[in-house]
Formats: structure tokens, C-alpha cells, sequence
């Protein structure tokens, strides 16, 4: 082994970089969700007629991950439920009543990432997690796109990633059954997430 690789070697260990093994260790970085940059959608069957589309207007989140060696620490997002939007008043106050999100009880929908598989190409993978929906958890699976890692171009000049995120979830497991056994409304639900989060 040359004298400079092993001086490389030295400062990685050094300044912990390299495990025992030589293996690249990930240091935490945190990346808030931009809010102003933060979509969450929804989608669901109507009696067949057709798929209902809608959003979640309010949410927020952070995680810590390492783009350089793809490790991921942990990850936390929160969305408010009564935040919940179809384009209808009338449908709005039943999706946020005792039938579906029952807000003001569980004013809250959580969902606390705990591991990111990349893929090979390291252009998403999978990010494993609880999700908490009316005070009931249960484990969901993202399929995660990243789609950008770069300074941002203008206003805040910090490192950004954007990425998009989606799974279906079956909402009987939570509870929320309404609609489901008369095909009224779909058990499977379409969760769409589209974001852009800053390095802290």
C-alpha cells in the first residue's frame, strides 16, 4: 500500500469517516421540508365512477440522511388533517368527521421513517415506516425518487433535494371503513408526495 493512500486512510479514520472495517460511515445531515415546496395528495375509488383526487394543505418534516454515502438516520413528517382538501365543503366536513379522519380527535396523521433501501442506481429506493392514522400504527413502504440534489439557484442558495414519494395504503386497517364493504368508497388509497427539502 502506497504512503498516500495510507495517509488518506489516516485522515478518514481521523476524522471518523472510515468504520474499523474501512467501510464509509455516514455523518447526519438534516433537511427540512420547504412547506411553500411540499404537496401531498390523495386518491381514491368513487363507486366506480370515478378516482377522487385531493390534498392535504398543511404539513411539515424533516430527516436526517447523508447524501454522499446514501446512509439514512431517521425521518419524521406530520400532516394536519383537518387540512384536508376535494374541492367540495360538503365532502371536506364528512372526510374530516368521525367517518374517515375524525380530526378534531386525531388532529394529527404521522408518519416516522426508519430505513432507506437505495436501489442500485442510487435514484430512489424504498423508505421503510410507521404510519399513524386515528391513534392506530401500522408499516407503510415509499417508493422514493430522487429527482434533484443541487444549491438552489436562487432565495435561499442552500442544498436542495427534491423528491417524489407514493405508496397505497388499504384505510380499513386504521378503521376507516366507511364506504368500504357496499363499494361506495375505495379501500385502497393512493398517497402521493411530492417536496423539495433544504439542508440546515
Amino acid at each position: 500500500m502506497s504512503s498516500l493512500i495510507k495517509l488518506k486512510i489516516f485522515l478518514l479514520l481521523s476524522f471518523g469517516l472510515l468504520g474499523p472495517s474501512g467501510a464509509v460511515i455516514g455523518q447526519p445531515v438534516t433537511w427540512e421540508i420547504d412547506p411553500e415546496h411540499f404537496s401531498i395528495v390523495f386518491e381514491t375509488d368513487h363507486i366506480g365512477y370515478q378516482s377522487q383526487l385531493g390534498l392535504f394543505l398543511e404539513g411539515s418534516g424533516e430527516f436526517d440522511f447523508d447524501p454522499g454515502t446514501f446512509e439514512f438516520f431517521s425521518g419524521r413528517v406530520e400532516i394536519q388533517a383537518g387540512s384536508i382538501f376535494s374541492n367540495n365543503d360538503d365532502r371536506d366536513d364528512h372526510l374530516r368527521g368521525r367517518d374517515f379522519l375524525n380530526s378534531r380527535r386525531h388532529p394529527t396523521i404521522l408518519f416516522e421513517a426508519s430505513e432507506f433501501l437505495p436501489n442500485q442506481q442510487r435514484s430512489g429506493g424504498e423508505l421503510l415506516g410507521n404510519l399513524t392514522l386515528l391513534g392506530m400504527t401500522h408499516p407503510i413502504i415509499l417508493d422514493i425518487k430522487l429527482n434533484k440534489f443541487a444549491r438552489y439557484p436562487f432565495g435561499h442558495r442552500k442544498e436542495t433535494i427534491g423528491i417524489s414519494a407514493n405508496t397505497v395504503i388499504d384505510r380499513s386497517l386504521w378503521g376507516m371503513d366507511y364506504g368500504v364493504s357496499n363499494d361506495m368508497v375505495g379501500n385502497k388509497v393512493i398517497l402521493r408526495f411530492e417536496f423539495e427539502a433544504v439542508q440546515e
